[in-house]
């Protein structure tokens, strides 16, 4: 397993309408918000240390599949505790 990337604040990068990457403050990918009907959903990513995604893994896994009504960055750290 890769090391743990530090998490100081979280910051949303919109990939298209529905997908919204979520990267630590340098630059590491650690989840997704998808949009399914009206609601966010948190994705949870981890990378082995081959650079192979892990699906529902990474320091985020235990927020895996939480729920957000709108893409509110301030929301987003608080909830999923990295601010």
């Amino acid at each position: 397993m890769r090391p743990v990337p530090a998490m100081n604040r979280l910051r949303l990068r919109p990939l298209n309408p529905v997908v919204c990457r979520v990267l630590t403050d340098q630059g590491a990918h650690v989840g997704n918000l998808k949009r399914i009907g009206t609601i966010w959903k948190f994705k949870a990513i981890g990378y082995d240390e081959q650079g192979d995604v892990m699906a529902g893994g990474g320091p985020l896994t235990h927020h895996h599949n939480a729920v957000f009504v709108t893409l509110d960055e301030t929301e987003v750290n608080v909830r999923l505790g990295a601010a």
